[in-house]
């Protein structure tokens, strides 16, 4: 059985998701795991690791959350 992803790493490949796609579209925290999933396998990248990514960047400040209709992780607004 493989082992698995590391908070980190999973935070980073958000992060890169998040960029590559900001200002064409919104990612809901549920696309963020989802695409996670993808990349890493269910078993190598559980849900948990994935929620304690997303808190990560949250804390960090490298992502924000924002409502838009909806809760959605972002980038934070350039000063």
């Amino acid at each position: 059985m493989s082992e698995e992803v590391s908070v980190q790493e999973v935070a980073e490949a958000m992060y890169q998701l998040v960029k590559e796609t900001y200002g064409k579209k919104n990612l809901k925290p549920m696309d963020l795991t989802k695409a996670m999933f993808k990349q890493y396998g269910r078993d190598r990248c559980p849900k948990q690791t994935c929620k304690a990514a997303i808190r990560e960047l949250i804390d960090n400040g490298r992502c924000i959350y924002s409502y838009i209709g909806g809760s959605y992780v972002t980038l934070p607004p350039k000063s």
